[in-house]
């Protein structure tokens, strides 16, 4: 698949795609032609690279985890990286959430003091 096709396919721009290849996150062949050819498995790999960046990992961290996620087996190093990027994670989403109760509360709060549709703003 052209790099063209890889960036329609994910939604990715090709900049993207090049930026991925040159960081070691995405690999592809060359034609005889010089162009970029990608197997199969690009599609999946670049949506797991673009679902990590969404996450926050930085794409050394993406580079070091690619080769465990296409041979299936980890090293101790790498889990243990694994492992600091899920608490990581767990704390993001656990800020994340008292952020989204907090919002929520702001919202119903802003509900009850809201002004009847069709009335004048108060002025203080």
């Amino acid at each position: 698949m052209r790099i063209g096709e890889l960036a329609e396919a994910t939604g990715a721009s090709v900049r993207s795609l090049r930026y991925y290849e040159q960081q070691g996150l995405l690999r592809s062949e060359r034609t005889g032609g010089g162009q970029r050819d990608y197997g199969d498995a690009a599609v999946a790999y670049v949506e797991l690279i673009r679902h990590c960046l969404r996450a926050g990992l930085p794409t050394k961290v993406i580079a070091e985890i690619m080769p465990c996620m296409r041979s299936g087996r980890t090293t101790a190093a790498q889990r243990s990286l694994l492992q600091g990027e899920r608490a990581r994670l767990a704390t993001q989403i656990a800020e994340l959430t008292e952020l989204q109760d907090r919002l929520d509360r702001f919202i119903d709060d802003a509900e009850v003091r809201a002004e009847p549709v069709g009335a004048e703003p108060s002025v203080a």
